[in-house]
């Protein structure tokens, strides 16, 4: 679907009266919440948001029973640990080389950093630890992506349920590819919706 373009939510749904919000609402809700800036912060059950001194942490990750960790910010320029550096644990590693730049295109991430997170999730025990470099742009905009796409959150609510848990701040680019991807996504809702009570 073209950039900026929204399809018409089916009037039978639930939320059809769901319209993404422009990035400076979006920015405002963030605001207004007061979140923690731990080294690392419980978000959502079994997934935690961080910065790279708790990446490189591994007793606390350990004491945390932290079982997967997504790198947001993989690679020799940016938070270099990779698979190697958690081989004495039992840490199941996936690295995404993203630059906390507007202009950085993280949307491509955003399915397999999902993928990653929901198999994490899968085991009963399974605990997920996101980190960047800060926690707060890179990381934070990955798990939002996952709430999105496997627990059918808007951005807005997937913006309340972290943000009141932490204090977050995707860059101006990475909020337009979430408020994208929210479209996309409420399209998809509205076109099964409208497609099922057809059937019916």
């Amino acid at each position: 679907m073209p950039r900026g373009l929204s399809c018409l939510a089916s009037p039978e749904g639930p939320d059809s009266g769901y319209e993404t919000p422009p990035a400076s609402e979006l920015q405002r809700l963030m605001w207004t919440k007061k979140g923690s800036s731990n080294h690392l912060d419980e978000v959502q059950h079994r997934i935690y948001i961080g910065d790279m001194y708790a990446a490189k942490d591994k007793r606390t990750l350990q004491a945390h029973h932290i079982t997967h960790v997504l790198n947001a910010a993989d690679g020799k320029f940016n938070v270099n640990t990779g698979p190697s550096f958690y081989r004495d644990t039992k840490i199941t590693y996936h690295g995404v080389e993203a630059f906390d730049m507007p202009s950085f295109n993280l949307s491509p991430f955003f399915y397999p950093a999902a993928n990653f997170i929901k198999n994490a999730l899968s085991c009963p025990t399974g605990k997920v630890f996101v980190h960047c470099a800060m926690g707060l742009s890179r990381s934070s905009t990955l798990v939002l992506a996952y709430l999105m796409i496997h627990q059918n959150m808007t951005l807005v609510d997937a913006l309340k349920a972290v943000s009141a848990n932490r204090n977050i701040s995707p860059n101006a680019g990475f909020l337009e590819q979430l408020r994208d991807l929210d479209k996309k996504l409420h399209c998809q809702a509205s076109a099964r919706l409208s497609s099922s009570n057809r059937l019916t």
